[in-house]
């Protein structure tokens, strides 16, 4: 799903990251605690969204909650805004991110990673009208994205935005003349948006597929999270979800 980009203000991240990496060596280990906390942005649906009800939701809610079940853990979940959810891990607010995060070797420097639970996918434009320039024109995607990084590199003049809602909104108002996001979550926009919304272009294939974020020291926790995905793998039931939240044409294990 999503990546770190090349633009200045990611650069920026970057180096922040690296500078209080040091903080997870004193932020201990999540087995240590009674409640493993579970990181998430809480506004990426249906990955994770918040419900009328104030809590957590989406595919990635299920999934964690069945995950920490298998790994014998109690778990609970904590929301926390996109570009300041790696640094939040890093110093301890919380101890994994699952947050549609694609596996990055960028990433992977500063943190650590699961293997995948949802695998690579692709990233796709929309616009209000056929015909735009997507290489050329102005192109909305999310900040500290794989997409924006993209979009960077591609020609297109890239605006960013702190939420996914926002760069939907730039093309609405005009604003970018498309937006550049995953696919899976474009795909229900585009439909219930009675022809406002298409599809542009090619789809992209991006990323590394989607994985659980933890801090490098906690080991045992990984292990255990990774023991629980392989047996989802295995019985079939990733698959079930993967298919319950994206529809039957969504790639699977």
């Amino acid at each position: 799903m999503r990546g770190n980009n090349q633009t200045k203000g990611v650069k920026l991240m970057k180096k922040i990251l690296l500078g209080t990496a040091v903080l997870a060596f004193s932020a201990g280990m999540a087995l240590a605690q009674d409640t493993v906390r579970m990181g998430t942005e809480g506004a990426y649906p249906p990955y994770n969204f918040i419900n009328d009800k104030g809590e957590v939701d989406g595919f990635e809610r299920e999934l964690g909650d069945e995950l920490c079940k298998r790994a014998e853990l109690t778990c609970e979940w904590v929301k926390n805004d996109w570009d300041s959810i790696i640094p939040n891990l890093v110093s301890g607010n919380y101890d994994t991110i699952m947050a549609g995060m694609s596996i990055t070797d960028e990433r992977d420097q500063v943190i650590d990673f699961t293997q995948d639970y949802y695998p690579p996918t692709e990233s796709a434009y929309v616009a209000a009208s056929d015909g735009v320039d997507i290489k050329g024109g102005i192109v909305a995607a999310q900040t500290a994205t794989i997409q924006a990084g993209y979009v960077a590199e591609s020609g297109a003049t890239l605006v960013e935005f702190a939420t996914p809602e926002e760069t939907v909104a730039a093309v609405r108002n005009g604003e970018a003349d498309a937006v550049f996001a995953d696919y899976d979550y474009l795909v229900p926009l585009v439909e219930e948006s009675n022809g406002e919304l298409m599809f542009v272009g090619d789809r992209v294939p991006l990323g590394g597929g989607v994985g659980m974020g933890l801090r490098e020291s906690d080991t045992e926790l990984k292990e255990k999270f990774d023991a629980a995905i392989t047996a989802m793998k295995e019985d079939g039931s990733l698959n079930d979800l993967l298919k319950k939240w994206f529809g039957d044409e969504v790639a699977t294990y």
